[in-house]
């Protein structure tokens, strides 16, 4: 339990030292967190602070999925890498979600990734890349959705 309250308060620290710039400090603290999904998710908040303010986020991004592989119950570590998915997919960044996608695991949620990111490509025009991520997506029932809310976009 004491693990679990100091890695919180160390957490804590990290989103305080993030909001003040201060970010190569942040990733520093955020090896520290011996909590391995509350590390997993302040770096996945350093990157995508980094990202949002137009930095280099790359080392953030690489480090969050990192720690995000190394949480041990699978369906945690699915659940961080597909939240950063989706955060960066957010951002306007597709190719990085799509890119974050293919560490996850579970064939599953992967797709449930991969479909969004085609249609966010679908909507901003791009039918021929969406229809191409579409077409890799490997779990048939999401091919099958992604596929038909394709087609009620066009």
């Amino acid at each position: 339990m004491q693990e679990w309250y100091r890695s919180r308060a160390l957490y804590e620290a990290v989103l305080k030292l993030m909001e003040s710039g201060k970010i190569e400090e942040a990733l520093t603290m955020a090896d520290g967190i011996p909590d391995r999904m509350i590390r997993s998710k302040a770096f996945s908040r350093i990157a995508v602070e980094v990202a949002k303010r137009g930095g280099d986020y790359s080392e953030p991004l690489r480090r969050a999925v990192e720690a995000a592989l190394d949480v041990p119950r699978k369906e945690e570590s699915t659940k961080a890498l597909m939240g950063l998915a989706f955060d960066f997919l957010n951002l306007g960044k597709p190719e990085e979600a799509l890119r974050i996608a293919g560490h996850i695991r579970d064939l599953s949620n992967r797709a449930k990734v991969e479909a969004e990111v085609a249609l966010t490509l679908a909507k901003k025009g791009d039918v021929s890349g969406a229809m191409e991520i579409i077409n890799g997506i490997m779990d048939e029932d999401v091919k099958t959705w992604a596929m038909s809310r394709l087609a009620s976009q066009l």
